[in-house]
């Protein structure tokens, strides 16, 4: 496939060097700290190829992707290579972890649900349909050998940006020493401390006020991730249906916060705890709190 809009571009960024790009439907960045130009874009490039063989693996846009590889032989034994064998081990954890509530099985559901800010509404048949396609519980999966029922599918969507975001760190860090920060749409890690061991300073969007109340955290080592529903949802007879659907019942979770962000020692676990919170709807912050012993924030 080709793809255009792969371009790295650099501009500065507070006496420093930034190297935006765009990966997995979000606006990425990749900064330096005491770091010049032709330095940064080099570290840029090994960022953007290792986010951008991700993204082309696990893609389901993609009909050549490994992933649509892997359901396009729904009904039928495949075997996987190592780095998805780890993505599914990391699937099945999080289906047990979260008490089903994480599912890979579970992106079907997107033919029902747009999210895209008006009142439709799916009919409840039409979601029930759907869940019968629905269901880690209903594959087989010993490594390396994945089995998946004809017309179910899986998508690594809900866990796909932060491996992104670890696996670059590791990539680039093989071969430069030089401090940064990979953001990937949100989900962010860092190398170390800035340059002089200063931290590296991330604004937190107050999701519905934005530019307002935005809270500053200072990260100097390991990572940040974010899950929330402030941007995509649908509005219907005064309720409002966030993009983070529940598995078990094909419904967006009920009451769940505008946004949760945790630190984590990986991009990879601050995610998953971030996605279960989400999946806790009310007790989100009493479910971080007393479960994950890892700094985090909740907004509603």
């Amino acid at each position: 496939m080709s793809y255009p809009d792969r371009k790295i571009q650099l501009r500065k960024h507070d006496g420093d060097w930034a190297a935006g790009f765009h990966a997995m439907a979000s606006p990425c960045v990749a900064l330096t700290s005491g770091v010049d130009k032709t330095q940064t874009r080099k570290i840029a490039k090994l960022i953007t190829k290792e986010v951008w063989r991700i993204q082309d693996k696990y893609s389901r846009y993609d009909p050549q992707s490994t992933l649509s590889r892997i359901n396009s032989r729904a009904g039928t034994p495949t075997r996987v290579d190592t780095e998805t064998a780890r993505l599914l081990d990391t699937a099945k954890q999080l289906y047990a972890a979260s008490n089903r509530g994480f599912d890979i099985t579970s992106g079907v559901l997107r033919k029902a649900w747009y999210f895209d800010g008006s009142d439709s509404l799916p009919e409840p048949a039409e979601v029930e349909t759907l869940m019968h396609k629905v269901g880690w519980d209903k594959i087989q999966w010993q490594s390396p050998m994945l089995h998946l029922r004809s017309n179910m599918e899986i998508d690594f969507g809900g866990i796909g940006k932060e491996y992104a975001a670890d696996a670059a760190l590791e990539r680039v860090r093989a071969q430069h020493q030089s401090p940064m920060l990979i953001n990937l749409g949100g989900d962010i890690c860092v190398s170390g401390p800035r340059q002089n061991q200063q931290p590296w300073l991330i604004g937190v969007e107050n999701p519905g006020h934005p530019g307002t109340g935005n809270k500053v955290i200072e990260l100097s080592s390991g990572a940040l991730a974010t899950s929330g529903t402030s941007h995509r949802f649908v509005r219907k007879n005064g309720m409002t249906y966030g993009h983070i659907l529940d598995p078990r019942t094909g419904w967006p979770v009920v009451d769940a916060p505008l946004s949760v962000t945790v630190a984590a020692p990986t991009c990879s676990e601050a995610g998953m705890w971030a996605t279960l919170a989400m999946l806790q709807g009310a007790l989100a912050e009493t479910f971080l709190r007393q479960e994950s012993g890892r700094q985090h924030w909740v907004k509603r």
